[in-house]
């Protein structure tokens, strides 16, 4: 079971987040039919997204990130809440790069470095708070990183892997956020930091049966943390047909008797879960 955790060690010097998405990633992968190269990539995305989700506090606030990176995937794009749901989409899901020398899958190719992240906070307070910056290594995880630093003064480590099958399928997929809170002493800061580059493989981590608590309570054994709480986490697309009718409307009354009197009908389908929706002639004609 795919689960997500926030914790903090005992002196309250800095708090982590993280999740376990093998089974969500392997939902999206077959969702979105996507090859191994695009899977890693999006399973990276939405790992860190639901985290970046669960750091916000109210139930209604909702993150969007988007990555632009000119690479062959095209743009990707997440959207998550607090509560655990994420959804999101890869613009070409069927690109699969040839792998590196040390046998991992090239992400970095793939997504690009020649472009930068969008991130959207939506806290139902009128307009949206959006932050960008650039995207430099195409990694994902250390661009989400220098988007903390750089666009919210946050000093964040963040790594997501996504170990895929010789059948294609997703063998096992996690991540974490760890931050320092205010009050860090340097000598821990300096001791998180080495900690950090000895974790390499992120996803064979998150490859145990054992819950993502366990499995974080081993990990960081020697830092003694607390795990404040334990939620499940799931891949949730809230695309209706009354969401696709209200899309339709906004094109305007222009648009839809273009439609009307060219073709037979229209076929909307839902980027997020690849759901389509049909449209007769008569049912455009009562939209309109």
């Amino acid at each position: 079971m795919d689960t997500m955790i926030r914790a903090t060690d005992k002196d309250l010097t800095f708090r982590l987040f993280a999740v376990k998405t093998t089974d969500l990633v392997e939902e999206a992968r077959k969702m979105h039919e996507t090859l191994p190269t695009a899977t890693a990539a999006i399973g990276r995305l939405l790992t860190i997204g639901l985290m970046m989700g669960y750091t916000m506090k109210n139930d209604h606030d909702k993150i969007t990130v988007k990555l632009a990176g000119g690479g062959p995937l095209g743009n990707l794009l997440v959207t998550a809440d607090s509560k655990g749901h994420v959804k999101g989409y890869v613009q070409d899901a069927n690109v699969d790069l040839p792998r590196k020398e040390n046998g991992k899958l090239d992400v970095g190719s793939a997504v690009g470095n020649k472009g930068e992240i969008t991130v959207i906070k939506d806290i139902g307070m009128g307009e949206p708070y959006v932050g960008k910056s650039d995207i430099v290594t195409g990694e994902i995880a250390e661009d989400l990183a220098l988007y903390y630093f750089l666009s919210e003064q946050t000093s964040s480590a963040i790594a997501a892997g996504v170990l895929v099958n010789p059948d294609e399928t997703v063998k096992s997929a996690g991540g974490l956020i760890l931050q320092p809170l205010p009050n860090c002493p340097q000598e821990k800061i300096i001791e998180l930091e080495q900690f950090f580059k000895e974790f390499k493989n992120v996803s064979e981590t998150f490859a145990s049966n054992d819950s993502t608590a366990d499995i974080m309570l081993k990990l960081f054994e020697k830092f003694d943390i607390k795990i404040n709480e334990e939620i499940a986490v799931k891949y949730k697309c809230d695309c209706s047909e009354d969401r696709i009718e209200k899309v339709l409307i906004a094109m305007g009354r222009e648009e839809l008797e273009t439609i009307i009197n060219e073709d037979t009908g229209a076929e909307v389908n839902c980027q997020f879960c690849n759901k389509n929706y049909q449209f007769t002639t008569d049912d455009l004609k009562k939209l309109l």
